[in-house]
């Protein structure tokens, strides 16, 4: 078989660490999606404007541009086991913010641990990808870009699938209380990984690593491509992800949550299934072709385009998302492997570093410009003109670096 998931079932029954890592972030990907179902929950119940339901997904990841500098340069010189520990030690903390949030009835406080969650993110994934780049084989990385779409995806296939099942049926603070607990699990799954990495995995001594700096003038064209992949996806996706509670408090205004929270859950749901479809051979051919990647971006866009018209048809939109994003995640597939393979170990942190700030660039610039837009135009219409801009700009700066 070829076929990403079994790529995926293969490493983990080869290596005790990533069974272990993989158990760790479905407990902290369960926390976090409850999280993320009291912040938005909470907004949609206090029917905060539009224009800062598109700034919340705007403080969702600012930080992360603070916080993968500080995870690569944390990687130089602690173990990325370490780095993932202390992330999950201060997202523990950080639950303080939503807590304070509920009891104050403070929207400030919800929009902090969207930004906590952010900066956190972005410290971890240097680590995540210098973890495996040295634990696993060249043959072996097709599975852990299968493993970090199952991280990202079981955030809210597993957070938000039982936060849309619990919120408003009880209190907010055993939700989070739940959240706690998904961390501590995290933490101990953590320290049980460092202890099987260390004991497999060897490092090369320090007088024979190669240099961990990344000048653009000196990367190949398939570097370069591979570090504008991931920015190229945020600016096409995250007008229309910011722009989402906001179009269903267009579309159903009288009960705009029940209907948000299982969108969320459709749009996880395609993040998730959008690489199985992938064979583990093709994650090189659609990051190396415009038109494949091009074909995804359009798809995901017209998915969200419809959404707007199906007032009263919540089975429709919620296949809707789920097609979008089942598009856009071969898109972030390929390019989380595209960075995993262009760039050597000691290399990587830094590279995926790079690629995590201006993603984080794009996805704010544009989502700045969309929650700006908002004001005069609305939902709808910034939808359309914003991400139709985004996906052209996307196309020249794709064309420009053609493999």
């Amino acid at each position: 078989m070829n076929s990403l998931l079994y790529a995926l079932v293969v490493a983990l029954r080869s290596h005790r660490w990533l069974r272990l890592l993989a158990c760790a972030f479905i407990f902290t990907s369960l926390g976090n999606g409850l999280t993320q179902v009291v912040v938005f929950g909470l907004l949609l119940q206090w029917q905060a404007p539009a224009a800062l339901l598109t700034l919340a997904y705007f403080f969702a990841t600012v930080p992360g541009f603070i916080g993968s500098l500080i995870g690569e340069r944390l990687c130089l010189h602690f173990s990325p086991i370490g780095l993932l520990v202390l992330t999950e030690l201060l997202g523990l903390i950080a639950l303080i913010f939503p807590m304070l949030g509920v009891h104050y009835h403070s929207i400030p406080a919800l929009l902090a641990v969207q930004s906590a969650e952010a900066l956190l993110s972005g410290m971890s994934w240097p680590a995540l990808t210098l973890l495996f780049k040295r634990g696993l084989t060249e043959h072996e990385l097709p599975a852990a870009t299968c493993l970090e779409n199952v991280i990202f995806a079981s955030q809210v296939l597993l957070g938000t699938g039982l936060g849309v099942v619990l919120f408003q049926r009880i209190p907010v603070q055993p939700l989070l209380v739940i959240d706690a607990a998904s961390f501590l699990g995290s933490i101990l799954m953590l320290f049980m990984a460092g202890k099987a990495f260390i004991s497999r995995v060897t490092p090369k001594p320090a007088d024979e690593q190669p240099s961990v700096t990344l000048r653009w003038q000196h990367l190949t064209v398939r570097q370069k491509r591979s570090l504008l992949l991931l920015p190229a996806l945020a600016a096409v996706g995250s007008p229309a992800m910011a722009l989402l509670p906001a179009l269903v408090q267009q579309i159903q205004p009288a009960d705009a949550a029940s209907l948000a929270l299982p969108l969320l859950f459709a749009r996880s749901l395609g993040q998730l299934c959008g690489p199985m479809l992938l064979k583990k051979d093709s994650l090189a051919r659609y990051a190396a072709k415009n038109r494949l990647l091009l074909i995804c971006m359009s798809v995901f866009l017209l998915a969200y385009g419809v959404i707007p018209f199906v007032s009263g048809g919540a089975v429709v939109a919620l296949g809707m998302v789920f097609i979008a994003h089942l598009a856009s995640n071969i898109v972030f597939a390929a390019g989380t492997f595209g960075v995993l393979s262009s760039f050597h170990a000691m290399q990587i942190a830094s590279a995926s570093g790079k690629a995590w700030r201006w993603q984080t660039i794009s996805a704010s610039l544009f989502t700045g410009i969309a929650a700006l837009a908002t004001i005069s135009l609305g939902a709808i219409q910034t939808l359309y003109v914003v991400s139709a801009s985004a996906l052209l700009l996307v196309a020249l700066i794709m064309a420009r670096f053609r493999e």
